[in-house]
């Protein structure tokens, strides 16, 4: 018997597509959504629970529109805001279509789909959101300022509407993880980054679903992550922001 319906966004890669096997290894039927319907359908036949895929783009106002109308008959139980992009380099250097596709991918989707099934799930008096933010969430990252900047507000966003949705029934959870071996971070990074300092997708997936259904309002996976946004809280912005800067210029590009 399912457990609910969960709605995740981003699902064709990555975390995203980590997080839906988890709750189909949960038991919830789906809602994947992502812009490549190939993909969204290879890993619908690969599961063993009721799947619905929505290809659209969810930068776009009519991605977003096209994702609420699929779901407009379909009782939504949790929703997972994954779906993101990141672009690297100095800022003045980026194109500014880039920095604004990421602004409507990383901001405006999910607080629209915030909006929107925040009030459904209040209405059935019930209801968990998984957002994706990033310990970049915690302090400034030069060479990767608008994509840090995107998470913030992700962070914020979330622990706001937890205490907004508090004797609700609505519970609202942000995942915060390190780098992860995604395509996303390697597109970013490259090989730059040693081994040991990545996470596997499905690792912090599972922990991710562990903090949103047991209620928890920020989840930090891996303890190197935690202990560096520790330390992080604990010194000057100043120092963290200099010592951000630094690793930027010493990188590999």
């Amino acid at each position: 018997m399912s457990r609910g319906v969960a709605l995740v966004t981003g699902a064709s890669s990555g975390i995203g597509d980590a997080l839906a096997r988890v709750f189909a290894e949960k038991g919830f039927d789906l809602v994947i959504s992502a812009r490549r319907e190939d993909r969204l359908t290879a890993l619908a036949d690969e599961l063993s629970v009721d799947v619905m895929t929505v290809a659209c783009d969810l930068s776009t106002p009519e991605g977003i529109e096209k994702l609420i109308a699929a779901t407009a008959e379909t009782k939504i139980d949790v929703l997972v805001n994954n779906a993101g992009i990141a672009y690297s380099g100095d800022f003045s250097g980026q194109r500014i279509d880039d920095i604004q596709n990421m602004t409507n991918l990383n901001i405006i989707a999910p607080t629209a789909l915030c909006h929107h099934f925040i009030g459904r799930m209040i209405k059935q008096g019930a209801g968990r959101i998984l957002n994706v933010a990033s310990v970049a969430s915690f302090q400034p990252v030069p060479s990767m300022s608008a994509y840090a900047a995107t998470k913030a507000y992700v962070l914020s966003l979330t622990e706001s509407l937890s205490e907004e949705c508090r004797g609700s029934g609505v519970y609202i959870t942000a995942l915060c993880p390190g780098l992860t071996k995604t395509d996303m971070v390697e597109d970013v990074q490259g090989s730059n980054v040693p081994e040991f300092l990545m996470s596997d997708p499905h690792d912090v997936a599972r922990e991710g679903y562990d903090a949103l259904m047991s209620g928890e309002v920020i989840r930090i996976p891996g303890v190197t992550n935690q202990a560096a946004i520790a330390w992080a809280k604990h010194q000057p912005r100043w120092l963290v922001r200099g010592l951000g800067g630094l690793l930027a210029k010493i990188s590999p590009k």
